[in-house]
């Protein structure tokens, strides 16, 4: 296998909506052959901070990034609170790791700064990575959520021997901004051990695979923290160790276990008396339609329906729709230009994939005296796209045409010249609700409340003067817009507490009511604090929404 071009991009790193997909090609089978353990040679590459790596990436892109000596960490949500995900070099040597719960990272260290983490965008993000990593190898697969596995038989002299392998793909991450940890050895095991556990950028022998993963602890076997911790109370801290004793009271003892659970099972397979196989995910299909001309020409634009029409029928025959497109053009002294599209839902409508070109190609510079003589239009990122039957009234999908309205009124005017409300996990109302762009992914549904709630929310929400007969009781009443209102009817209260995680030390909770006035117009109020609540002075009173 040739190497790579160098500036080639991880697709997905950067946190875009899918991963790209540009003639439709087969990929690997789902599994790779097992030679003899002591001819096979598996790589296992360990990225042990791949979400806050991917995170400061993404923050870097949008001039969001904190400074790298400032500790920060990815949380997710627990059944006891927030916990620590991930955390950068300065979070952890100021005392916070990973597993621990967000309230005492931050009395360790109160500047800490936390996000939530995104596990499912990190998951596809290690897959496009192995994708990418098939550059070194042919058979490269996800390793749990921080490693990627790769079949490197027959593959490592095209880099110059293991040595040089290793060192080049450390040095092509790193100028990802990943870290990583390598290692080759003569089965998936003892790769994935070494990686974790030994001095990095290692190889191993078949010869000195048995001594060299003897001194291992014996969580590099694969096994979960309860095995782990069952065999160091029975004495077993090190491979080595495990390997010596009698297998027959373990073997009893762990018969009916996962792998997981089973350090038996994972012993045999470190040392390959156990086969392992490598099931490698198959390369995404890639669409491309290409265009090539015997005379230079100086505008593409007439190119465009047949290459749309070419580049739908492939997508057809693989049942995908396109969500991002890519026209590009080679010209005749070797500069390369190219204009992209985005769509709101896949689509495969020829008509409407030129369509989003219009007034765009202008910028395309064909030189003085040399024009473009190939032009290609890809699907850069695809989604699955069933066929569809019209319904027998022959009626348009009104979806489809607002889809299609978007898609043209964003390449006119820019990818953020739209938005839309998606659901956010909040229980602060004015929380609940944040803008995205109209291009993205779809937003997930909102649950249903467990509450009544209005219609109509303020954002923020607008302060009234109130009139009560009692400080704790709910107004009887207020002055909202020079207008006052006389409550006739009430519900309440519903206390809503502060986001302790993300509000201010001091913040007041909230208690609200829905009120009636006496002209049947009802209201959702909140009184913010609590009479002598030691947070601040008098109460004060917002409208949070209307109803109707």
């Amino acid at each position: 296998m040739a190497p790579a071009p160098s500036g080639s991009a991880v697709p997905g790193l950067a946190g875009a909506p899918g991963r790209p997909t540009s003639a439709g090609t087969d990929g690997p089978p789902t599994g790779t052959p097992e030679p003899p353990p002591e001819e096979r040679r598996l790589l296992a590459l360990h990225l042990p901070r791949l979400a806050v790596e991917r995170r400061f990436r993404l923050l870097a892109r949008r001039n969001a990034a904190p400074p790298p000596d400032h500790p920060f960490a990815l949380i997710i949500d627990g059944p006891h609170g927030f916990f620590i995900h991930a955390a950068t070099p300065a979070a952890e040597a100021a005392g916070i790791h990973r597993g621990g719960r967000l309230v005492d990272a931050r009395a360790v260290c109160p500047d800490l700064l936390a996000q939530e983490a995104d596990p499912a965008g990190d998951e596809a993000a290690l897959l496009d990575l192995a994708l990418w990593c098939r550059r070194w190898c042919p058979w490269t697969t996800p390793d749990g959520t921080d490693g990627i596995a790769m079949d490197v038989t027959g593959s490592t002299h095209l880099w110059g021997g293991e040595p040089a392998l290793l060192e080049e793909m450390e040095a092509r991450l790193a100028g990802l901004g990943l870290s990583a940890s390598t290692a080759i050895a003569p089965t998936r095991g003892a790769a994935w051990a070494l990686a974790r556990f030994g001095a990095g950028r290692e190889t191993c022998a078949p010869e000195r695979l048995a001594e060299r993963v003897a001194p291992l602890p014996v969580p590099a076997l694969r096994i979960d923290a309860d095995t782990a911790l069952l065999l160091r109370r029975l004495g077993l801290a090190t491979v080595g160790a495990l390997a010596a004793i009698p297998r027959a009271p373990l073997a009893r003892r762990f018969a009916r276990t996962t792998p997981e659970r089973n350090p038996l099972l994972r012993l045999d397979q470190m040392l390959g008396r156990r086969p392992e196989p490598l099931p490698c995910p198959e390369d995404p299909p890639r669409f491309l339609a290409r265009a090539t001309l015997s005379e230079p020409v100086l505008d593409p634009t007439p190119l465009l329906p047949a290459l749309a029409a070419e580049l739908c029928a492939m997508l057809a025959a693989k049942g995908f729709g396109a969500r991002r497109i890519a026209l590009t053009v080679f010209r005749s002294d070797g500069a390369v230009s190219a204009a992209e599209a985005a769509t709101a839902r896949a689509t495969r409508d020829p008509a409407h994939l030129a369509r989003l070109f219009d007034g765009r190609l202008d910028r395309l510079d064909p030189g003085f005296g040399f024009g473009f003589d190939h032009v290609t239009l890809g699907a850069t990122v695809a989604e699955p796209l069933p066929s569809r039957q019209a319904g027998l009234d022959a009626r348009r999908d009104e979806g489809e045409d607002l889809a299609r309205l978007v898609d043209r009124i964003s390449a006119r005017f820019g990818p953020h010249a739209l938005a839309r409300p998606a659901f956010h996990e909040s229980h602060i109302p004015e929380r609940r609700e944040v803008w995205v762009p109209a291009l993205g992914p779809a937003p997930p549904q909102p649950p249903v409340p467990h509450a009544r709630r209005p219609l109509r929310l303020f954002d923020p929400p607008e302060e009234v003067r109130v009139l009560y007969a009692l400080p704790e009781g709910p107004p009887a009443q207020f002055t909202w817009r020079r207008v006052t209102h006389r409550v006739t009817r009430f519900a309440g209260p519903e206390r809503i507490s502060p986001e302790w995680w993300r509000d201010r030390p001091g913040t007041r909770l909230r208690d609200y009511y829905r009120v009636e006035d006496h002209e049947g117009r009802r209201f959702w109020l909140y009184r913010e604090g609590l009479p002598d609540d030691g947070r601040g002075g008098t109460p004060r009173w917002f409208v949070q929404g209307i109803f109707g």
